[in-house]
């Protein structure tokens, strides 16, 4: 889901901001379209994994409590600010190279050293500068959602003290999934702040809780129902199809989150595999590729359909290739260097232990 994804927000950054797709439109008018209007929507599986794998890394037992929390939420910083910086420099580079081949609305203005220092603190959105990336608001928000489940579990454990209560996590997110689905989330002006996506990053939550092998069936059921009914009343009051994609997101993560495809290994496989663990530094620096070759494009190559379809192509071929020479030569490179600079999480000693959610 996440190699899927990756793909799909590069494309859908291709059909948004043009202009080769726009030029490209007649060859595939239904495509570009439903990518413009719709591949975005692909963002919904980041958000649910992302909440999926939090709750493995910081509370794998659903379980309240979480030593440091001020540590745990710098360890995510230094995952992926650093990478980040990076990219924006990239992004500025590259808008820098676009500027003296086309006038496009899509390549940022010169940044001043205060748009900068927002993004470092990843509080671009928030303080209202420009993005200088199609995919900063995202790196933000997945930060402040981060720092959100970090503190509820903070939260939890001040609650529960030293009793295991098993229900308490898991009844604080869900009433957090329901606050965002039936309030923030159908509020734009919330959209730069965790709140607004919580109920796609709740759910993936609940799905790692829900998915555990080890738990009674009825514990099961209630965390299925914990997922299912905020959902349910939240679409009916207002549907949204973003929401939807996150609850499939979350129920395929609920069955299948958890198996091994080793024995299914192969080439094909293999790929899949490997984009989707490249597919943060894809996310990254495909924008500025996009940039770079709509760019050339427009000034070198003619307003042909045909020719400027197959800049789209190449433009989606180079932003993974570059996605992949980013990964290694950026994304773990500074993740080794930087990794005695955050200390890993530590968790309740309880919380290591099967847990058992009391219907």
């Amino acid at each position: 889901m996440k190699a899927g994804a990756a793909q799909l927000i590069v494309l859908h950054h291709l059909a948004f901001y043009g202009p080769m797709a726009d030029a490209a439109r007649p060859l595939m008018p239904s495509i570009i379209d439903w990518l413009d209007h719709n591949g975005r929507i692909a963002v919904q599986a980041f958000l649910v994994i992302s909440g999926f794998l939090v709750a493995k890394s910081l509370s794998p037992a659903g379980l309240p409590g979480i030593g440091n929390p001020l540590g745990t939420i710098w360890r995510r910083y230094i995952k992926l600010a650093p990478p980040f910086i990076v990219a924006m420099f990239l992004a500025i580079g590259a808008s820098a190279l676009a500027r003296t081949w086309m006038v496009h609305d899509s390549i940022s203005a010169p940044p001043n050293l205060s748009q900068l220092a927002a993004h470092v603190l990843l509080l671009q959105s928030v303080l209202g500068y420009e993005s200088l990336s199609a995919g900063a608001w995202y790196v933000a928000i997945d930060f402040q959602l981060y720092a959100l489940i970090t503190g509820l579990l903070w939260l939890g454990g001040r609650i529960a003290g030293n009793r295991p209560t098993t229900w308490l996590m898991p009844l604080l997110v869900t009433l957090g999934v329901s606050i965002s689905l039936l309030y923030f989330n159908r509020d734009a002006d919330f959209d730069v702040w965790a709140p607004y996506f919580f109920g796609s990053y709740g759910l993936g939550i609940l799905a790692w809780w829900a998915s555990d092998p080890r738990r009674p069936f009825i514990a099961t059921f209630a965390l299925l129902l914990m997922m299912i009914v905020p959902t349910v009343l939240a679409l009916g009051l207002d549907f949204r199809i973003r929401i939807a994609v996150a609850a499939v997101v979350a129920s395929v993560l609920f069955l299948f989150g958890r198996t091994r495809l080793s024995t299914y290994a192969s080439s094909g496989w293999s790929v899949v595999n490997y984009l989707g663990k490249i597919s943060y530094s894809i996310f990254l620096v495909h924008f500025p590729v996009c940039l770079v070759v709509n760019a050339a494009f427009t000034r070198f190559v003619p307003d042909d359909a045909y020719l400027q379809g197959a800049g789209v192509v190449w433009a989606w071929a180079a932003s993974v290739a570059a996605g992949a020479l980013f990964f290694h030569w950026v994304e773990t490179p500074l993740g080794r260097f930087l990794s005695g600079l955050a200390q890993p999480a530590a968790v309740r000693p309880f919380a290591a232990k099967p847990a058992r959610v009391r219907s």
